[in-house]
């Protein structure tokens, strides 16, 4: 597979993380852990599927412990944190801090052998991180010291992920289909976490549960197989900053779902967005 193919197939799990908000929604009233335990037992089973389908099943067993290790603590932990962020702070706030690790890849990931950070690649991030703190945010900003608590898990949430996705390069021996174990065990995880936290609540109705499997087919599933391939294999620095399409697509489906209003906002972060991830590729292409 070639470095841009690679690329492409990682964005595709931008394009997923868009339907987040928007099946996030439709699966109320489940609480997050038990959402989180739904989502990655479905992600994982067809992991398993497809690892079958494929052949590549037996080779599961043979992937260090390490890399189990390392990539449980990505997903899980990513969501855990974020979770939890957006319970002891405000949404737009919390979501604009974590909604830094784009920003953070492309800087990290100067630091990975064979990969150097160009000036175009921080100008590009900073726009796409503008463009997406519009979004979040509103146009408006309210931090406050007493949701300090949230704000600092949302940073660690922000570091979680970048960190996920920059050192999955060392560890490009593991095939994609280990995804699969780091997502039954992050389900593993959130269940007893469940049990002791929250109550259980399920939804009533078709609409609720179609949400909660179109979660675990998409956003908290395939997403992360085709985003392993694009940081593994593509251009890291591209795919981290054009992965701040994900709030403004987003909103355009809950716009198209009659879930949210269209504004001017949305426009000149889309331009921000665009522009970012243009000046990103344009230094991509120029380096090679």
């Amino acid at each position: 597979m070639t470095r841009t193919t690679a690329t492409a197939v990682g964005f595709i799990a931008v394009l997923l993380w868009a339907l987040l908000a928007l099946f996030t929604v439709g699966s109320a009233p489940t609480p997050p852990l038990l959402l989180n335990t739904l989502c990655f037992a479905t992600g994982g089973t067809l992991g398993l599927i497809w690892a079958w389908a494929t052949g590549t099943l037996p080779a599961l067993q043979h992937v260090p412990f390490r890399v189990y290790a390392f990539g449980t603590f990505g997903l899980f932990g990513y969501h855990a944190l974020y979770f939890s962020a957006l319970r002891l702070a405000p949404a737009a706030e919390a979501g604009l801090i974590a909604y830094l690790w784009p920003l953070l890849i492309v800087i990290f990931s100067g630091l990975l052998p064979g990969e150097r950070l160009r000036a175009g690649h921080m100008l590009g991030a900073a726009l796409g991180f503008a463009g997406a703190a519009l979004i979040i945010t509103g146009g408006g900003m309210g931090f406050s010291a007493d949701h300090l608590p949230g704000y600092m898990l949302a940073l660690l949430c922000a570091f979680t992920w970048s960190s996920y996705s920059v050192l999955s390069r060392l560890v490009g021996f593991a095939p994609t289909a280990s995804v699969t174990v780091f997502c039954l065990a992050s389900a593993a995880l959130s269940l007893p976490l469940h049990l002791m936290l929250e109550e259980t609540v399920l939804p009533q109705t078709a609409l609720g549960w179609a949400a909660i499997l179109g979660l675990g087919i998409g956003p908290v599933g395939l997403a992360f197989f085709v985003w392993d391939i694009g940081v593994k294999q593509g251009d890291i620095q591209l795919l981290g900053t054009s992965s701040y399409a994900a709030p403004l697509l987003s909103t355009v489906v809950l716009v198209l779902a009659g879930v949210a209003a269209p504004s001017f906002t949305l426009l000149w972060a889309a331009l921000l967005i665009t522009g970012g991830a243009g000046v990103a590729a344009y230094t991509s292409m120029k380096r090679r």
